[in-house]
């Protein structure tokens, strides 16, 4: 397997999986063997998440050290991020009124999945006003943070930390030297875990269609190739336009991700890509201070893949039941999503959770989305790989932005024989 890379040993896993699952459909048996494995592999990128993203951010804030910088970065940050996902928003319910993926739909064909967790998740969240956001992002506890994976509160404190780090000059050295040498180890075993990435994979995938089989696909066959079409075209054309105003091309960034795309489409996991990614996108010239900044905060707030998924799958349960929302209505429902899609950051399921809100807040059936759960897993695949495209570019973005990426690096990392023979 050494001679092949990561992304042909993933491929094969997924094939693999697929064969092994359709084989041994609905086999509780063999689903019980192979379950495990995926989960062991995804217990190994949650374990490495944390400790990556504290040290990164620490090290990267420590070597900035000006508040004010990290302030500016921030505010671009997070307009770029509400521009692009209030785009995404709106390409999703343009795609859903084309298309109409829900139209004339026998709900008596589908099967209907159990959403009780997601739905008492739901009433949690809606509870929960602007203020408890805002709120929710300053720790009351760090290790309490650490232990749930919650990285919103991590952020505000790994830079808070940083911070302190340095503004105590020469005392902080220690201190920052060792989140670097956490930082190196991490990576090393970051490296290592990603080994087992392709028996990962194939667990993950064929559990997936050993359990639904490829026949639960064809009644909502119509809604998967609209999501994984609309998905498409705001890759090469939306993010197409803002690489190409960047300085960039959207092939070179899907060519320098090849792996990571790979194994965040057969995972459905945003975070069994983030280590690699930060790692990557510093190789790729963009610094350290940007990338442990944009990533991580990325993954709360520019979900552009998920915020498609979203608006296609509130007009998809409308659709289904014959409910037809007026321009205004829609207007509504794209406001809402701009508001629900960033305050469920970090909850189980955010996806759904954000849909179901959606659709109780503008007066739609959230039963309806009981009949898109047993295929979420697939749609899941297509939304995790844009999440983690649009992050990457929004990294390169911000480091130009800034003025501060590394053409020569972005160069020599597709062409270093090239760079060694000028040398």
């Amino acid at each position: 397997m050494k001679k092949f890379g990561l992304a042909t040993q993933i491929f094969v896993a997924l094939v693999l999986g697929i064969v092994i699952g359709a084989i041994f459909h609905g086999n509780e048996t063999v689903m019980s063997i192979i379950s495990p494995i995926g989960d062991i592999f995804i217990r190994l990128i949650k374990m490495i998440v944390v400790p990556i993203v504290i040290a990164a951010l620490v090290v990267s804030i420590a070597g900035v050290g000006d508040i004010k910088k990290l302030g500016k970065l921030g505010g671009k940050t997070l307009l770029y991020f509400e521009i692009v996902t209030t785009i995404a928003i709106a390409i999703g319910l343009l795609s859903a009124n084309i298309f109409h993926p829900g139209s004339g739909l026998d709900t008596s064909s589908l099967e209907k999945s159990d959403i009780s967790k997601y739905e008492a998740t739901t009433k949690t969240a809606e509870s929960q006003g602007f203020a408890d956001m805002i709120i929710h992002i300053v720790p009351k506890n760090i290790f309490e943070s650490m232990s749930q994976g919650d990285l919103l509160p991590i952020i505000f404190f790994s830079v808070f930390f940083g911070l302190g780090i340095a503004a105590i000059g020469e005392k902080g050295k220690p201190v920052l030297s060792f989140f670097e040498g956490v930082l190196d180890a991490m990576f090393w075993v970051t490296n290592q875990v990603m080994k087992f990435a392709p028996f990962g994979v194939f667990a993950l995938i064929g559990v997936t269609v050993a359990k639904f089989g490829v026949s639960s696909l064809i009644p909502l066959g119509k809604l998967v190739v609209v999501v994984y079409v609309t998905m498409v075209v705001f890759v090469f054309f939306v993010l197409g336009i803002i690489a190409k105003m960047s300085g960039t091309s959207i092939f070179v960034l899907i060519k320098l991700l090849k792996d990571e795309l790979i194994l965040a489409f057969t995972t459905a996991s945003s975070e069994a890509v983030l280590p690699r990614l930060m790692e990557k996108m510093e190789k790729f010239g963009c610094p350290k201070s940007v990338t442990s900044f944009v990533i991580p905060t990325g993954y709360t707030f520019n979900l552009d893949g998920s915020s498609i998924y979203q608006a296609l799958a509130s007009l998809f349960v409308a659709q289904m039941y014959g409910i037809n929302l007026s321009f205004t209505q829609q207007i509504t429902l794209l406001l809402v999503l701009m508001l629900t899609s960033k305050g469920m950051a970090g909850v189980p399921g955010a996806s759904f959770v954000v849909v179901l809100t959606t659709l109780g807040s503008v007066g739609l059936p959230i039963e309806g989305v009981a009949f898109i759960a047993g295929i979420d897993r697939i749609l899941d695949m297509a939304r995790t790989s844009v999440n983690v495209l649009g992050n990457s570019l929004a990294t390169i973005v911000m480091s130009k932005w800034e003025g501060v990426f590394d053409e020569e690096k972005a160069n020599e990392y597709f062409n270093p024989t090239k760079q060694e023979e000028v040398a």
